[in-house]
């Protein structure tokens, strides 16, 4: 595979991981955390995907074959390391959505025991 194909392929997975993750966080803010963490899971194979092309440029360079830097490749690289900084991001803002819904119920079965 070439160099462009590897990283058109970098820059499809990692769009649709980032794609995913900002799915799963509208679904978390609805309440709707079972569909939103299929979603991150979906995503979280994207980025393995991702990960898969990237590791065979870098195995290509370890083993002598110079890469050729290119505008396509380092869209690919910040196409990849912006869904990696959106999935840190929205994983710890879904588990504030999950930790707010909790202590709303809980608020409410205080509100009821009264």
């Amino acid at each position: 595979m070439d160099l462009e194909q590897v990283a058109f392929k970098i820059i499809l997975y990692a769009g649709n991981a980032r794609s995913y993750y900002f799915e799963a966080l509208r679904l978390a803010r609805e309440d709707d955390f079972f569909k939103a963490k299929e979603l991150v899971n979906k995503a979280k194979q994207e980025i393995i995907e991702a990960h898969h092309c990237q590791s065979l440029l870098l195995q290509q360079e370890a083993g002598g074959h110079k890469t050729e830097l290119s505008l396509v490749l380092i869209h690919a690289q910040d196409h990849l390391m912006n869904t990696i900084l959106a999935q840190d991001l929205i994983q710890e803002m879904i588990l504030m959505y999950e930790k707010q819904r909790e202590n709303n119920v809980n608020r409410e079965k205080d509100t009821k025991a009264l």
